[in-house]
């Protein structure tokens, strides 16, 4: 295990844990599960936890669809992390008797109009010189896969291997798996890591992180809907849907409950408002896409905010100057589906194990250490906020 001489004030001083983990969304509870499954004394730290980021997500595992130019090292971390999902999800559903809407039917990715499907074309010819799967569909093929698809869509994509699970569901199997193993909760809010007494803290605080560690994580807003399959059925579609409607790029998730996530904006904002317009343009495009939407309930509207970094890329391993405080935040769009992978090359550091794995060299805090007076300059800084508890959301 990594060591030091962590300051003894602070919360649960019954016994002092050998983890604290700052954040109580799917990265933190993660890596809690983990940490306790390995008999280490852990506690969570969040006021209000499973009340941010991963309230919003959509909750797409997809290291297909989000493979965009010039994040190579990020997509090989996105499709290693998929790659564990199915065992995670099993092993998750063991441990609770959580159904977490794990679904695999796989991503159509589709364009309405010819200058919407050659900007797609583009993305997966990218996406194909990686080697990853990606199989092109002609309009009559993707119907025949969805029929609900609009006749003028022009041509598509399938991406077999991108998933999708609720993180509605999701937070609380964590939780419970978490608690189970041994795990506590802590509501007191973390006004700086000199407060936390443990042998190592992790640091999952989504854009909370930014002013405990000082590290440039920022927020960066996106607006979603939440729609209803009317009668109670279940979405007229099985698919994730991701497509470009005149421009406008948006996704649809259906549940097996009958709700369907619309998404997203992106919005470099940090405040939580709806706007008119935003729900405007989402339910456009979505309708452009599949006609019979046009006919569900608009059951909610909200906002959220992902934990960006200047990269797109998360910052996972230890705080550069503190030695004891491991970050796992600024995930951006990907925390759901980097869960697993997260939380265990944590894991691994905190209990001193495989701390050279070539999978964390691109995403050590050190990367941004060029930028003046950033690096660690806010570890005794100000409150971690409920609302910024956990990483990313898509």
């Amino acid at each position: 295990m990594l060591t030091g001489e962590p300051v003894t004030t602070g919360v649960a001083r019954r016994h002092r844990p050998e983890v604290a983990v700052v954040g109580g969304g799917p990265i933190g509870w993660a890596v809690a599960w983990r940490c306790a499954t390995r008999g280490l004394r852990v506690v969570v730290h969040d006021p209000a936890p499973g009340s941010g980021a991963s309230h919003v997500a959509a909750g797409m595992l997809a290291p297909v669809a989000e493979a965009y130019f010039g994040e190579r090292e990020l997509t090989g971390l996105l499709t290693e992390s998929a790659g564990r999902w199915p065992g995670f999800a099993a092993e998750l559903t063991e441990a609770t008797g959580v159904d977490i809407g794990y679904r695999t039917e796989g991503t159509l990715m589709v364009g309405l109009t010819a200058d919407d499907l050659a900007e797609a074309r583009r993305l997966w010819a990218y996406q194909q010189g990686l080697g990853l799967p990606v199989t092109p569909l002609r309009p009559s093929q993707l119907r025949e896969r969805e029929p609900a698809l609009a006749p003028r869509v022009r041509g598509g994509a399938l991406a077999t291997t991108d998933h999708q699970v609720d993180p509605r569901r999701l937070v609380p199997a964590l939780r419970l798996a978490a608690e189970r193993a041994g795990a506590e909760l802590v509501t007191e809010p973390v006004r700086r890591l000199s407060d936390v007494t443990a042998g190592v803290t992790v640091v999952a605080a989504g854009c909370g992180a930014a002013a405990l560690t000082g590290l440039p994580v920022r927020p960066v807003k996106g607006q979603v809907l939440r729609l209803r399959a009317p009668d109670g059925g279940p979405p007229g579609f099985r698919h994730v849907i991701r497509g470009y409607a005149d421009g406008e790029h948006v996704y649809l998730v259906p549940r097996d409950s009958g709700e369907v996530v619309v998404g997203a904006t992106v919005e470099e904002r940090s405040d939580l408002d709806v706007s008119a317009g935003a729900v405007l343009r989402l339910l456009r495009a979505a309708v452009d896409l599949l006609p019979e939407i046009a006919e569900y309930d608009l059951v909610e509207t909200l906002a959220g905010l992902r934990p960006g970094t200047p990269d797109n890329a998360p910052i996972l391993g230890p705080l550069p100057g503190h030695p004891d405080v491991l970050v796992a935040a600024g995930h951006h769009r990907h925390g759901i589906v980097l869960t697993p992978v997260t939380a265990d090359l944590i894991t691994d550091l905190v209990t001193g194990g495989r701390g050279s794995d070539p999978l964390l060299a691109p995403f050590r805090a050190d990367r941004f250490a060029e930028q003046p007076g950033v690096v660690g300059a806010a570890a005794a800084g100000s409150t971690f906020q409920p609302s910024t508890e956990d990483d990313s959301w898509n």
